[in-house]
């Protein structure tokens, strides 16, 4: 399996990126070559499996590129939030971040059809596809206009709801609440249909929201909301199983084309090489995370699935209104047979 590649075709080389990487000549990096130390931003802690996905890969980039480019790593939001980071990437003032896959339906309506609910059927399902060039291709391209570069989709884990008020069951258990969604028309929509009221608002802000009242809860994987403390202030999580959402490793198009021809070949090789890694590394941190919410009180209880689904299921047909969406869904499906 190849994880997604795109190639610039802007011929800006990263010396003119000095803002988004600090680069110096190379005790190993090649023949008279430059080191480069290129910053990557994620919003989560360094123990999380994306972030140890990433430490392991830029110590794998380091030795096999002789020192030519390895990556700084900025956990916990260090560089602003994810929307944030995403304007940093345009501007060429970051080279790297990983980002949640809603976001990018700000820059391209079209990105809706892989952040539908109850979609996918398995994390090998999921990041089979969306780094499947011949099925992703047009809808990465699209965001090429816009200064962002996708490298590669990573399983980002199975999203539930976790309130304060008590377990969810139903949608109708749902009525009233108003719960966290990542800032998107789609997630928002979502949440609506589950029968909660769905409220955008940036990581950070969630733990101080839920414990003032101002929300009654979220919707994430176990890793985040242990890793969060978040089983403190909303001890009750239900297994809804409603999304599936992918997160992306993006890059400034012009930093990625300004690297040498080898450097970026191998960095490709090594990001198809950590897919499964990833997968792995996060199904381990979902079982520690329940072990331990469960430890500090937590309640997990399992849902109506049907009522969900059945709830979110007209999202599927409402939003297919392109063919590169139908394109993109089909091969979903299919892949998923």
């Amino acid at each position: 399996m190849n994880a997604r590649r795109i190639i610039a075709t802007s011929a800006v080389a990263a010396l003119g990126l000095g803002l988004a990487a600090c680069s110096g000549s190379a005790a190993g990096g090649g023949e008279g070559g430059q080191a480069t130390v290129a910053n990557l931003a994620f919003n989560q802690g360094i123990t999380h499996p994306q972030a140890q996905t990433m430490t392991e890969l830029s110590d794998a980039l380091d030795e096999e590129t002789d020192g030519a480019l390895t990556l700084e790593i900025f956990p916990d939001e260090t560089l602003g939030d994810q929307a944030a980071t995403i304007e940093q990437v345009q501007s060429g003032a970051l080279p790297f971040a990983i980002v949640a896959g809603s976001l990018l339906e700000n820059f391209s309506s079209d990105f809706s059809v892989v952040n539908l609910p109850y979609l996918y059927d398995s994390a090998e399902q999921q990041v089979e596809v969306l780094n499947d060039d011949e099925v992703m291709g047009d809808l990465y391209d699209s965001l090429l206009d816009s200064d962002i570069q996708v490298l590669t989709a990573y399983y980002g884990g199975v999203r539930n709801v976790y309130t304060s008020q008590g377990p969810v069951e139903t949608p109708d258990d749902l009525a009233g609440q108003k719960i966290r969604v990542i800032p998107s028309d789609t997630n928002v929509e979502m949440m609506e249909r589950m029968g909660g009221v769905g409220t955008p608002m940036a990581q950070g802000e969630v733990y101080t929201a839920i414990q003032s009242g101002v929300i009654d809860g979220g919707e994430n994987n176990a890793t985040i909301y242990a890793n969060l403390s978040h089983d403190e202030i909303a001890p009750y999580y239900s297994y809804t199983e409603h999304l599936m959402m992918p997160d992306y490793l993006i890059v400034n198009p012009d930093f990625w084309a300004g690297l040498d021809e080898d450097v970026r070949a191998t960095f490709e090789q090594l990001l198809d090489e950590s897919l499964p890694r990833e997968v792995e590394l996060f199904q381990e941190a979902v079982d520690a995370a329940t072990a331990e919410a469960e430890d500090a009180g937590a309640q997990f209880n399992e849902v109506d699935l049907d009522a969900f689904r059945d709830a979110v299921r007209p999202m599927h047909e409402d939003l297919l209104t392109s063919d590169v969406q139908q394109k993109v869904y089909d091969a979903i499906l299919a892949a998923g047979e």
